[in-house]
């Protein structure tokens, strides 16, 4: 009896540490994909900083072009400039972004957008601006950016989803909040964010 119960011992010592040894390299590997998949989102959202960051540069180009045009709408300009200040003076840590975070940034973009767009609406009464080359060079910067910044929140989302997909689902959502691994929000869409700006160059 004494040796059938060592025996016993000896087996559930080595089954527990087989389990501990399978959650182990379950954890280590779960671990390392959550890690690899937060690396790619925040790269894709390192790229959506730079395109509208892109976007921001242009501006002061544009006020220099547009000033030389005195009779040129101030108000109009001077809302460009300001929504410029506001949105290039959000910083975000993509490490620890939230979904308060990103709606912060995205309502300081979309003004900076709306701004723009009554921009280029009030330059269409202005024949000589129409024609100037700076504010046309500004116009297909400005599309090209627009539709970069299209396309780069919509790889930030795909990422996203992916991570969220993978920390939230069983039995990795143990290990993720156990490693305080956190759901990335999402951009949302915006009224007339798959449609490219309207500028004309005519």
């Amino acid at each position: 009896m004494k040796n059938k119960g060592c025996f016993s011992a000896g087996t559930i010592g080595i089954a527990l540490l087989v389990i501990v040894g399978i959650l182990f390299f379950w954890g280590k590997s779960g671990y390392n994909n959550f890690v690899a998949k937060e690396q790619i989102v925040n790269e894709k959202w390192s790229n959506v900083q730079t395109v509208y960051q892109k976007r921001a540069n242009l501006i002061p180009n544009l006020e220099r072009t547009v000033k030389s045009y005195s009779k040129f709408e101030q108000e109009t300009l001077t809302r460009v400039i300001e929504a410029r200040s506001k949105a290039t003076s959000i910083n975000i840590d993509p490490a620890n972004l939230t979904e308060q975070d990103l709606e912060r940034f995205q309502a300081a973009q979309g003004q900076l957008s709306g701004a723009l767009s009554r921009l280029i609406a009030v330059a269409e009464s202005y024949p000589n601006l129409k024609a100037d080359q700076q504010y046309i060079n500004f116009q297909r910067e400005y599309i090209a950016i627009e539709n970069s910044i299209r396309t780069e929140t919509v790889y930030y989302n795909a990422s996203a989803r992916d991570y969220n997909t993978t920390i939230k689902q069983f039995p990795n959502n143990i290990l993720a909040n156990f490693t305080n691994f956190k759901e990335k929000p999402l951009f949302k869409a915006e009224a007339g964010a798959e449609k490219a700006p309207d500028v004309f160059t005519e």
